[in-house]
């Protein structure tokens, strides 16, 4: 077994723009990916990958209010986090767009405590509820975000004819 790492290991790097526009492309391919395994049509995907870009890097940038994380482990790129308001019409609700810990990387506690950074950033910046998306197939995500007080808000539910 991978032994955990010491949350004090962890450091949470914004992003700059040139940081932001190498990470896109990678993000988002691996958003359409997401979404081809869970069932999306290879038209859907796409379409729901541009719309995400589109909205949140309408000029290659990242939207005012959002927050995206380069996560370190003892000063390598372990993954990723990107957080902020819901909407534009408050910043009481918070969400988690994305959090990605590379592969080489996961099952050592580092989401886990960069969950727990996430509430504090969020609370930091007047949030009083935050949320996230997690698609079905991703079991261990979903175990975690349980284990860390998420509640199922909604259930999209499909079958394959």
């Amino acid at each position: 077994m991978v032994a955990h790492v010491d949350p004090s290991d962890i450091v949470l790097v914004p992003k700059d723009d040139e940081a932001v526009a190498r990470w896109l492309p990678v993000a988002m391919r691996e958003y359409e990916e997401a979404r081809l395994e869970a069932g999306d049509s290879p038209e859907s995907a796409d379409a729901a990958r541009a719309q995400s870009e589109a909205r949140f890097f309408p000029d290659g940038r990242l939207i005012e209010g959002h927050l995206l994380y380069t996560v370190e482990v003892d000063g390598e790129e372990a993954g990723w986090l990107w957080i902020g308001p819901w909407d534009s019409r408050g910043t009481e609700d918070w969400w988690v767009y994305d959090l990605r810990v590379l592969d080489e990387f996961q099952r050592r506690g580092i989401a886990r405590e960069v969950m727990r950074r996430a509430d504090e950033i969020a609370r930091e910046h007047g949030a009083k509820s935050i949320g996230l998306n997690a698609f079905a197939t991703n079991v261990p995500a979903i175990a975690l975000y349980e284990s860390l007080g998420y509640l199922t808000a909604a259930l999209h539910m499909r079958k394959e004819l």
